[in-house]
């Protein structure tokens, strides 16, 4: 039986999945629709099947959800937070469900949110930005004054420093959300750095670098070089088309594309132009990287090539043998990635998959690569490439680098573990 004949097989999610398979009626219907074969393009008709009450009835008047919100039937799919994390929940991190999402784009409620003293709800009226330092006339704007400046809207994703950190020594979290989940991609829509920077007359001989602040608890700065300050870098205050959610920054945040994410500074209120780095507490403290030398090395802005299957993946299950399609994200922020490839023997051998449009700089890329499972044990990985050549390392590979003390930038190529039942677990090789 050639590939195009086999039916899919049908995959059981991990238990925090948006779809549950509650019943034997309810793993009927699934396989119907997801089996393949005569269910997806035979001869079933309406009158083999009940005809379900949402059919019979008026639904919901139009607007009764001024706000739209998801059905309730995906309830399942939320950000979550990986117990015994940090010490406090104020300083902390929910993951996004990169198992349960489609495409590249992140939906606003699922971005994951990190932040360092708590979620401040900012009055967008009183809010200001002040741009001091190295200026030819500081300068402070309201939200009314940067509104009215050319905007641009680019795609980008954000990940934190810190995202597969808890995989550096060995396998700690059993899925995808919680190994990966501090990635997400949107919209940004603002002013672009550069402008402000212009119109305050920036001092173009000295300015190397620039700090940027927010207004939350915390005051968190970051060092940003002055070369991406005027290359890429948004004042943003829109996501996916409509304003910042709280939890992402609103009303104003930074966006560094392709760095990690602590130095796209959220609930930004200051930017001050200098022309030495500020070396600040999450410059020093944290998000540096200890070497197996015992130095610390700091300022690693770029976030490297890096992918990961999404599905199959830790804690879902493969219910038949049969055709699967392996598909996960990739990313760089160096550019666009090139190439990734996936391989279901632990890296022995290797098969190009398919890069779905679009293929973005510093955004994600979706891949897909159709798999027949025969019922045995298998090893899924996926390995990235980016426009400027550089492949996605092995985990032994970082380590043979960097330790296995460090916290942060793991871009290891991750591995999930298909035994003879079809359950997928998280396993290092």
């Amino acid at each position: 039986m050639t590939q195009e004949k086999q039916a899919f097989g049908r995959i059981e999610l991990a238990p925090e999945g948006h779809l549950q398979l509650p019943s034997p009626g309810r793993r009927r219907a699934l396989k119907w629709l997801f089996a393949g074969g005569a269910a997806l393009g035979g001869t079933a008709t309406a009158q083999a099947l009940d005809v379900p009450v949402w059919s019979k009835t008026l639904g919901k008047p139009v607007g009764a959800d001024p706000y739209g919100r998801p059905s309730p039937f995906e309830a399942d799919t939320v950000r979550r937070i990986s117990p015994g994390l940090t010490t406090t929940e104020h300083s902390s991190v929910a993951f996004t469900p990169l198992q349960n999402l489609f495409g590249i784009i992140t939906p606003n409620g699922l971005h994951f949110e990190r932040n360092h003293a708590g979620r401040p709800d900012i009055d967008p009226h009183q809010h200001r930005l002040m741009i001091n330092g190295l200026v030819r006339q500081p300068k402070i704007y309201s939200m009314d004054d940067l509104l009215r400046l050319p905007s641009v809207s680019r795609i980008h994703f954000i990940e934190c420093g810190a995202n597969t950190a808890m995989e550096w020594g060995n396998v700690a979290v059993p899925t995808v959300q919680y190994t990966h989940g501090m990635l997400s991609c949107a919209e940004w829509t603002g002013v672009l750095l550069s402008t402000l920077l212009d119109d305050v007359g920036f001092d173009r001989k000295r300015a190397r670098f620039i700090l940027a602040e927010g207004a939350d608890g915390a005051s968190l700065t970051r060092t940003v070089p002055i070369e991406m300050a005027l290359d890429d870098v948004l004042v943003a205050y829109g996501q996916n088309g409509e304003m910042l959610r709280p939890e992402q920054g609103y009303p104003l945040r930074l966006v560094v594309p392709g760095v990690q994410g602590v130095s796209s500074v959220k609930w930004l209120r200051r930017i001050e132009v200098g022309d030495q780095p500020w070396h600040t507490r999450e410059e020093t403290l944290h998000y540096s990287d200890l070497m197996p030398d015992g130095m610390s090395r700091q300022f690693t802005w770029i976030q490297e090539c890096k992918s990961v299957i999404t599905s199959p993946s830790g804690g879902q299950r493969l219910l038949d043998r049969g055709r699967y399609p392996i598909t996960g994200l990739a990313w760089s922020g160096r550019g666009r990635i090139r190439r990734v490839d996936v391989s279901v023997d632990g890296g022995r051998n290797w098969r190009i998959a398919e890069l779905q449009e679009p293929i973005l700089p510093k955004a994600l890329t979706r891949f897909r690569l159709d798999w027949h499972w025969t019922g045995e044990p298998a090893l899924l990985q996926s390995r990235a490439v980016d426009e400027t050549g550089y492949v996605q390392p092995k985990i032994r590979q970082l380590r043979e680098v960097r330790g296995t003390r460090s916290i942060y930038h793991n871009n290891a190529i991750q591995t999930w573990q298909v035994d003879a039942q079809g359950r997928v677990h998280n396993v290092q090789v």
